[in-house]
């Protein structure tokens, strides 16, 4: 059985809005599922902040 992880109250809460889990289910995540889990919320994040409608270098290659 895991033990609970060592988070404080509020990063518990932010974390389970973010992930759209419960807190219950948060607190005994195993620490690579949440690990995984937080990786591919960074990359959500990554990819929607993202310019979309430039490609790299096309702003020079315009001239």
């Amino acid at each position: 059985m895991t033990q609970p992880l060592q988070i404080s109250a509020d990063t518990a809460i932010k974390l389970s809005k973010q992930l759209g889990v419960p807190i219950e289910h948060l607190m005994h995540m195993p620490k690579h599922i949440l690990l995984q889990k937080l990786t591919e919320l960074a990359k959500a994040e990554a990819e929607a902040n993202k310019p979309s409608d430039s490609a790299p270098g096309s702003e020079e290659s315009s001239s």
